[in-house]
């Protein structure tokens, strides 16, 4: 199983790659994914500092005092994450199927195909 850092590495790759080649549905499904995993690696806002006093009103006082640590994923969580975009992807495809739209679901089967790639 690939860790964390390799699947970010492929995905980018894959994006990079996607890109020269100008497969438009490839980019916009690599770029969800990698926003997908950058989003479940923000901490809860429970974790925030708690706004202090002073020239910005709501800021943390001090430098650097609003940073907070991004979440670990597990490769399993990434892994889940790539899987949740691909069947998302083809669940959306079979309802506008159904929906007589079958241009807009062949882009989106074309997209599931290149994550399912990977």
């Amino acid at each position: 199983m690939r860790t964390v850092d390799e699947w970010k590495g492929v995905l980018r790759t894959a994006l990079q790659e996607a890109m020269r080649a100008r497969q438009a549905e490839a980019v916009a499904a690599l770029r969800e994914t990698l926003a997908a995993i950058d989003n479940a690696e923000a901490p809860p806002l429970a974790y925030a500092p708690p706004p202090g006093e002073g020239p910005i009103a709501g800021s943390a006082a001090g430098l650097g005092a609003g940073e907070i640590a991004r979440r670990a994923l597990s490769a399993e969580e990434v892994l889940a994450i790539v899987q949740r975009e691909i069947r998302e992807r083809r669940e959306a495809a079979a309802t506008w199927e159904a929906l007589g739209k079958g241009e807009e679901a062949a882009r989106l089967r074309r997209q599931a195909d290149a994550l399912a790639a990977l």
